[in-house]
């Protein structure tokens, strides 16, 4: 067997390997060998059927296997030799011409082909105890608390009839429409004896607002442009829609009180206030993790640049492109829309590309150095979370992670992904920082952090 390496560009190599016909040939025969052992022909006793008749039968199809054998064990002996970790799967060329596969399968020429590798680049990691990050963390104070019981109590508001008064912000009335663009009525403009909050922004914008002052009974024809973000192909067109309101309803007085609290479920309304702090404690805490997950990615990705595997880079290009466009489609938005063009939204995007690809093969690097896993418990604790949303489907969402790898591996990632960033935190110096819930809350910039 000859082995030579035709390329070598970066990431990216080939190798041109031959094979004998007479390493294929003995090859063949001890196949042969063995299946005379096992095989059954009629009129032969068993372990007597004369090789020549074997390779007859069967010599083509034990021909064909040989050689998938002998590449795969090839393409593994390079890939060992050479020490590398592939970032795809080798991509194997065999010849094009019929009469020289023919001429291989047949025994009578040597087999020939090529093999292309891309690999995953060595990763020199950083010694992570130099990373210092800062941890943003906000107290739930008790004005925060209170919003959030006033929220709660203004969904819980009861209603009660308006009587001879019009229509106010903050009303909710039982209305009816028809829809009409050009004239025509349109799929989805009429709906029947529907209650709408009037200030909830329920509908595209001016809806609401033309409500105000109408009285129960009045007629009213209500002019509106859809937005040109409306996810429909009504999206920037003008309407009519004529609207009839048959009852006002007005905000009744809600007293928070245990009474109050028993009614959602709970002990007392000091057991509400106090359920209301730990949710917030916990998306306090989730935001908190989010951030300064964040500034560890950042920093390893500064700690750690290098070219990532092309078509890695350019698969996860691609799923982004795709989410992206077909969401601006859906949108009926347009580059110019985001203040941008396509070109550079191209580039931005490949960028962002690259960088997920390679924070990914950095914490695998980490994982991996550091025996890092995800355990039997801990998976079947995903599954049994996903099991719990689909209610009345357990059984089906089970079969389907259990005979899915894909599935399955899309349950292991995040759960990799987060013991490697706890072990990094474990490491870096992390001191927290008192902010405010507005700072804890602001939206850093769109772009994902992985």
């Amino acid at each position: 067997m000859h082995v030579t390496e035709t390329l070598s560009e970066g990431l990216r190599h080939e190798f041109k390997v031959v094979v004998p016909a007479s390493d294929l040939e003995a090859r063949l025969g001890d196949r042969l060998a063995e299946l005379k052992d096992r095989v059954r022909l009629n009129g032969f006793r068993p372990g007597k059927v004369p090789l020549e008749h074997l390779r007859k039968l069967y010599g083509r199809t034990v021909m064909a296997e040989t050689i998938e054998v002998v590449v795969r064990e090839t393409n593994a002996k390079i890939i060992e030799d050479h020490g590398y970790k592939l970032a795809t799967d080798a991509k194997v060329t065999l010849p094009e011409d019929k009469d020289e596969i023919e001429s291989v399968v047949a025994g009578r020429a040597d087999l020939s082909y090529t093999v292309a590798l891309e690999i995953l680049p060595p990763i020199a990691l950083a010694d992570f105890k130099l990373i210092t990050l800062q941890r943003p963390i906000a107290e739930v104070t008790d004005e925060e608390v209170a919003a959030a019981l006033q929220r709660i109590a203004d969904q819980n508001r009861p209603y009660q009839a308006k009587g001879e008064g019009a229509v106010a912000r903050g009303d909710r009335v039982v209305l009816s429409y028809e829809g009409k663009i050009n004239g025509e009525p349109f799929k989805g403009g009429t709906a029947k004896d529907i209650a709408v909050d009037v200030g909830s922004s329920t509908f595209i914008p001016g809806f609401e607002d033309q409500l105000v002052g109408m009285v129960a009974g009045e007629t009213r024809t209500i002019d509106l442009t859809f937005p040109k973000n409306y996810l429909s192909d009504l999206a920037g067109k003008d309407a009519t829609f004529e609207v009839t309101i048959s009852a006002i309803e007005t905000p009744g007085e809600v007293t928070l009180d245990d009474a109050f609290a028993k009614g959602l479920g709970l002990d007392s309304l000091d057991k509400l206030k106090d359920a209301l702090k730990e949710r917030l404690r916990r998306e306090h805490a989730a935001t908190s993790r989010q951030k300064v997950k964040r500034a560890l990615l950042d920093q390893l990705d500064a700690l750690h640049r290098f070219a990532p595997p092309p078509t890695l880079a350019e698969a996860e290009f691609d799923n982004i492109w795709r989410s992206m466009t077909a969401e601006l489609e859906s949108q009926g938005r347009t580059f110019a829309d985001q203040g941008t063009t396509e070109e550079k939204a191209r580039a931005d995007y490949r960028g962002i590309a690259e960088r997920r690809v390679r924070l990914g093969l950095v914490l695998a690097e980490i994982g991996d150095k550091n025996n890092i896993r995800v355990t039997e418990d801990e998976l079947s604790r995903a599954v049994a979370e996903r099991v719990r949303q689909f209610p009345g489907q357990e059984q089906q969402v089970w079969d389907y992670y259990r005979k899915n790898p894909h599935a399955m591996a899309s349950l292991r990632a995040p759960i990799y992904e987060e013991k490697v960033v706890d072990f990094l935190l474990e490491l870096a110096a992390v001191t927290d920082k008192a902010v405010s819930r507005e700072d804890l809350f602001k939206a850093e910039d769109e772009n994902p952090p992985r």
